[in-house]
């Protein structure tokens, strides 16, 4: 009663083609194809997460001192030009 015989396939692919047609069922499979292999890969990478060994993550105690001016003298008034690079805006021609 629950076995599936040769005839229980060839209607079940006989009512897929009458739904879909003969032009539409390649595009069909090549999709599912790809969903497949894209939900392979995401689950092989969650598997690869999961077996990874966690690293601790460290935080400075003490964070080195920010540079502080000592007068605004020492402020520049200009900005310092990058070497290499043009300080002349380009010209559309």
């Amino acid at each position: 009663m629950g076995e599936f015989s040769v005839w229980h396939l060839l209607v079940v692919a006989l009512v897929f083609l009458a739904l879909f047609g003969y032009r539409k069922l390649p595009d069909a499979a090549r999709s599912l194809g790809r969903s497949l292999r894209i939900f392979n890969s995401e689950l092989h990478q969650m598997r690869a997460e999961q077996d990874a060994p966690v690293r601790p993550t460290t935080v400075p105690t003490d964070p080195a001192p920010s540079p502080a001016l000592t007068s605004p003298l020492d402020t520049p008034s200009r900005p310092e030009p990058v070497r290499g690079t043009d300080a002349r805006p380009a010209r559309d021609e």
